[in-house]
């Protein structure tokens, strides 16, 4: 039995002796024109727009409302063209860029996630006996509340830190800058930094060896966090000693 649509991104074939050959193609040209490079312009809001911008593309998230987002899984890719709504079926690994959130996000089959690893690692030398130093980076996406927020991810124990970047993905409310630094040390990686949302900084210091497992610390400035994101990436050289035997 002949499919009348492709199986990842279903977009309709033309059949023999088909009339108006024109409305399929046409129909597969603007799915292709809303899913190829796509990028959407949130997976957070929930209000269905009132003047949603011609080939403008949504994530729903969960609880979605409005005639057409409602009912809708969420995880729904919503496209708007010619006055209408479109609800997009998805294809594992699928990935966008989220354009309030300044960040690529990938298609699980299930849920949408951030496509950056928390953890990336690249040998710079290896021994024969498989010692390694290791140069690695580590980054998360915080969001800010309270007058310090602790990342997840830590500077780990026995690791040399070069550098700790940041950039400010969602404006930061409630405080006029911050500082990024750690636990006695506010401001190690930067301090005053900038609340609107692309500002970047890089905290680069004299190579320095951490022997436990430290949080990087956000710390506000002007007043307390009352939202906000920041993208924070450590930079560090990590060691492996030579393999057992």
């Amino acid at each position: 039995m002949f499919d009348e649509t492709t199986p990842r991104l279903g977009l309709p074939y033309v059949v023999a002796a088909q009339a108006q050959k024109h409305i399929p193609i046409n129909e597969s040209l603007a799915r292709l024109d809303g899913l190829v490079q796509l990028a959407v312009e949130s997976r957070v809001v929930a209000a269905q727009p009132v003047s949603p911008v011609a080939g403008g593309v949504w994530i729903l998230p969960a609880g979605a409302t409005g005639a057409a987002w409602a009912g809708q899984p969420a995880g729904t890719l919503m496209r708007f063209e010619a006055g209408a709504w479109e609800a997009v079926a998805l294809a594992e690994g699928v990935l966008a860029w989220v354009k309030d959130e300044n960040q690529m996000v990938a298609f699980d089959g299930a849920a949408w996630a951030p496509l950056s690893a928390t953890f990336k690692s690249l040998t710079a030398a290896a021994s024969p006996g498989l010692a390694n130093t290791r140069l690695e980076i580590r980054e998360e996406e915080t969001t800010l509340s309270g007058a310090t927020t602790s990342t997840a991810i830590v500077i780990p124990a026995r690791a040399i830190v070069l550098a700790i970047s940041t950039r400010t993905t969602a404006a930061v409310t409630g405080a006029t800058s911050y500082s990024c630094g750690v636990a006695g040390e506010a401001g190690k990686f930067g301090s005053s930094l900038g609340v609107a949302k692309n500002a970047s900084n890089v905290g680069v210091i004299g190579p320095t060896a951490y022997y436990s497992d430290t949080p990087v610390l956000l710390t506000s400035a002007g007043g307390s966090f009352t939202g906000g994101r920041v993208r924070v990436a450590v930079h560090l050289l990590r060691f492996d000693a030579p393999a057992s035997v």
